[in-house]
């Protein structure tokens, strides 16, 4: 009796929708170079103005409508996200993005040819067009799991774990509010939802990858089968030379959204120098050059750094709670103070405090002394510094995007 072969995955041409920025794109296209190695194709579909931000070789780009509205102002939304104002702003522009999506995505990926989604958790456009087409679908989370469960308090709140009845009570008290303030998201896919005729719930997807560590995560007792955490989406990046004075080195960055916040990056920069460091200040564009050399202590700038390889030379690292930054910190098992201003950055911070790897101050109405003291703390106690090994360690034994990319193969790419 011959042998029967074993199945093998046959090729898919994935489109990825994602929020259109680096932190979002930047891991996507690793994971979309893992898919191509594995011999699918992937293409980025988004606004003409995101191709800027598709660099990798193996990943196409394909533009949706010219009616789209401008990748620029959203930027500018997205980095002034606070406040009375600047909430809603955001949510109103997240709004008009997904409704852009929803709206070009379809004609374009029948128009590639295109029969697979990858749909990042933080654009909720993504399934909705694979069920709209009929498209199998993975999700990729290169953020925190945006899963509800009620052990697990919404990512923008910067609550402690608190798995009993109080802490549910609390947990539902803040999805209740993050309904409230995601409506205008909602109405949106509810509108094509109605459109499109897609009555019923969605089943789950095959595939959910996370870079994400299951050991930075709160515990979760919901989880769907499919999901799988995982470790950074990156690639090899070069090294960096950086002077050597005797000083300790601490990298700072406000990711590439709130490079902005000159008086932020001063703090930092004289805090570094209150405990004898010299801050590495990566400010993503956002600091003109006068700003930027007129940052205290003496303070290495630049718009950007290969930040692991600064990471590495680092004993510490100041940051705002950018889940890539974070990550990478982490794996380089540099201890860190966190400045959450936005997004879920809030509840990355409170997951770091609960390993023991990061003190967290909030950034408003911040002092030179207080970030100073916390500062001195996580370079000093060797707890921190011990904390962030772990995860290094745990980062270290996955596989990144290529066991994310073979998930996601094997779930989606069915026999030849």
């Amino acid at each position: 009796m011959p042998a029967v072969p074993f199945a093998v995955p046959r090729a898919r041409h994935f489109a990825v929708l994602a929020p259109p920025t680096p932190g979002h794109l930047n891991p996507l296209q690793v994971l979309g170079a893992e898919l191509a190695a594995l011999g699918h194709r992937v293409t980025v579909v988004h606004l003409a103005d995101a191709a800027r931000l598709v660099t990798a070789p193996e990943v196409g780009f394909a533009p949706i409508a010219a009616s789209s509205p401008s990748l620029d102002l959203f930027l500018a939304r997205l980095a002034d996200p606070t406040g009375l104002i600047g909430l809603p702003r955001m949510i109103a522009a997240a709004a008009g993005m997904t409704r852009a999506l929803l709206d070009g995505a379809p004609a374009v990926l029948r128009s590639i040819g295109a029969d697979a989604v990858i749909a990042d958790s933080a654009e909720p456009a993504g399934p909705l067009v694979a069920r709209h087409l009929r498209l199998p679908h993975a999700v990729a989370a290169t953020g925190l799991p945006l899963l509800r469960d009620s052990d697990v308090p919404p990512p923008f709140l910067g609550w402690r774990h608190r798995a009993d009845a109080i802490g549910r009570f609390r947990n539902w008290g803040g999805y209740l509010v993050s309904n409230l303030l995601l409506r205008p998201i909602t109405r949106v896919l509810n509108d094509y939802s109605r459109r499109w005729r897609l009555d019923g719930q969605a089943d789950a997807p095959p595939a959910y990858v996370a870079q994400c560590p299951r050991g930075l995560d709160f515990p979760r007792s919901m989880l769907p089968p499919s999901f799988a955490y995982g470790a950074p989406w990156r690639r090899p990046e070069e090294d960096v030379d950086l002077p050597v004075d005797g000083r300790p080195l601490v990298f700072c960055s406000l990711g590439t959204l709130q490079g902005q916040r000159r008086a932020l990056f001063a703090t930092m920069a004289a805090a570094c120098a209150a405990v004898g460091a010299r801050a590495v200040i990566g400010h993503g564009g956002g600091l003109s050059g006068d700003q930027a050399a007129a940052l205290p202590g003496d303070a290495l700038v630049r718009d950007l750094w290969p930040q692991r390889a600064v990471l590495r030379r680092s004993a510490a690292a100041i940051l705002h709670g950018g889940f890539n930054t974070v990550l990478d910190a982490l794996a380089a098992g540099v201890p860190s103070v966190v400045l959450p201003i936005a997004f879920e950055q809030p509840g990355t911070a409170a997951r770091l405090a609960r390993i023991g790897a990061s003190r967290v101050l909030s950034p408003l109405r911040l002092t030179v002394p207080a970030l100073a003291r916390a500062l001195g703390q996580v370079m000093q106690q060797p707890g921190y510094r011990r904390a962030a090994g772990r995860l290094a360690g745990e980062m270290a034994a996955a596989n990144g995007a290529a066991e994310a990319a073979a998930r996601i193969s094997e779930a989606l790419g069915g026999p030849s």
